[in-house]
């Protein structure tokens, strides 16, 4: 089943290549595909057992059988909010490219091939297939990026390229070192066996295989001061791709230091827990500041994503053990932020997108009184904003609420100056949709159009989770704990 959840999308990239020049049936090709996949995680997560725990729907045989490499896939209560965010956001990205007009065919081959290549991130359990799906991610982005995005999109699709491959260089390494630091029958790439080894024997410092997987995850999350390819990314890339980007590759760095630097190297992350501290705080509160200078629209929401993850590493921050206090609900709320950030920012992404095509213009001063032209697209933005802000009875809310009470017996410093970043976000987020909603309007909006059926339907597909996430967290909470059981247990 997970190989089917996998493959699905790429499945349906080579069927919109064989489309021949129908755009019309590439689109419904693209659509179908995201739907089915949609479907099948719908029946992972609801057969999925909080009961028994651990890694299930496991698929697993020989692949490179004189290296020990593996094809092996599972999902546990980690991964699995992962695939579903994934898929969420998969059909959402299908449902606002519906105006795509341009190379519609290899536009949604390449925007499929990136859902597989996310998905397979998440469920990959042997290192060579996780670092494969891992790169295989840059060519979808690199070329949608740089075919189908706006102003310097040569530039910053290079200079993503660049970013991820430096970071994916310390991550082979480490890699490598972890195999080649064994001998023999235990040399082994399985994620699942390494985590439950001692790792203070290898060939170099174990802190060095720690910093080289930091390193790489830092860059994608992303952490101060690697994080200057992402406004970039976000400001010239198409609004799918946006989504896509700040719904789910952020979060891939997120992934990756739970289930690697924090699930498998327990010491190193507890004595550098006092700088992911210190780092989340100038991760929240530079990104808040910054936002406050932005005026397109576009670049103010991917500023605001920098600023939220860093409340991801000040959940992560929590396992400070030195500290002699250790409270599973910091990293509970760390990965709740990577799922309610996809979405939340996902669903600003499309909002910011739409507002784009009827106005032609991502220029915050330029704008002013849509609200009264774009009614359904106004309130929708208003929602997400609020929900961003951490809102209560949105999935903003419990997320943040979370990595506070986890954080604060750790670093209640840390924790404080965080929480102005949320002050700060009600500041940014209310001041932006004053100036863009209401006031007067100029007289060239005067006959914008509202949401079409489609860009409704993407817009609801990330609605409904914030709103029922935000009422009814234990739908995630529970599969979350179960997920960070094992990781916690390493910390004794």
């Amino acid at each position: 089943m997970l190989s089917a959840i996998v493959f699905i999308p790429a499945a349906g990239a080579l069927l919109v290549l064989m489309a021949g020049r129908s755009a019309r049936l590439a689109r419904r090709i693209a659509l179908l595909a995201a739907l089915v996949d949609l479907a099948l995680v719908g029946v992972l997560f609801a057969r999925y057992s909080t009961a028994t725990g651990g890694f299930q729907y496991e698929e697993r045989f020989d692949w490179i059988a004189a290296f020990d490499i593996q094809y092996f896939m599972a999902v546990d209560g980690l991964s699995l909010p992962m695939v579903l965010l994934t898929a969420i956001l998969g059909l959402s990205a299908v449902l606002v490219s519906w105006r795509v007009g341009e190379r519609v065919r290899e536009y949604f081959f390449w925007l499929l091939l990136l859902q597989t290549a996310v998905t397979g991130v998440f469920v990959s359990l042997d290192f060579i297939l996780f670092f494969i799906f891992w790169e295989l991610e840059l060519l979808p982005m690199y070329f949608l990026i740089s075919i189908w995005g706006t102003g310097r999109r040569e530039y910053s699709a290079m200079k993503f390229l660049i970013f991820t491959f430096l970071g994916s260089a310390f991550m082979f390494a480490a890699i490598l070192t972890l195999y080649f630091s064994f001998s023999g029958a235990e040399r082994t790439f399985d994620m699942t066996v390494l985590a439950t080894r001692d790792l203070t024997a290898l060939l170099v410092p174990v802190w060095l295989v720690f910093l080289g997987f930091l390193v790489a995850f830092a860059i994608k999350l992303p952490v101060f001061p690697l994080h200057t390819w992402l406004p970039d990314a976000h400001t010239d890339a198409p609004t799918a791709v946006s989504v896509m980007l700040a719904g789910v590759l952020l979060k891939m760095g997120g992934y990756g230091l739970l289930r690697i630097n924090v699930g498998m190297f327990p010491k190193e992350v507890a004595d550098v827990a006092p700088l992911l501290a210190a780092l989340a705080v100038v991760n929240v509160l530079y990104g808040a500041f910054i936002v406050m200078r932005q005026t397109d629209l576009k670049r103010l929401v991917a500023y605001s994503s920098i600023s939220h993850m860093g409340f991801v590493l000040l959940g992560i921050s929590s396992v400070g053990a030195a500290t002699g206090q250790l409270t599973p609900v910091g990293l509970n709320g760390a990965a709740m932020q990577l799922f309610t950030h996809g979405t939340i920012t996902g669903l600003l992404f499309v909002v910011v997108g739409l507002i784009y095509d009827r106005t032609h213009t991502r220029h915050i001063p330029d704008m002013g009184g849509l609200a009264a032209r774009m009614p359904i697209i106004s309130v929708v933005f208003l929602v997400a904003g609020l929900a961003a802000l951490g809102l209560p009875s949105t999935s903003g809310f419990v997320a943040e609420i979370l990595v506070f009470m986890g954080a604060f017996p750790v670093w209640g410093w840390a924790t404080g100056l965080a929480a102005f970043g949320v002050v700060l976000a009600a500041g940014y987020i209310l001041w932006m949709a004053q100036r863009t909603l209401f006031g007067p309007r100029p007289a060239r909006y005067d006959d914008l159009e509202d949401a079409s059926l489609a860009d409704a339907a993407s817009m609801a597909v990330l609605l409904v989770p914030i709103m029922v996430i935000g009422l009814y967290p234990k739908l995630l909470t529970d599969i979350f704990d179960v997920g960070i059981l094992p990781i916690i247990t390493r910390f004794g």
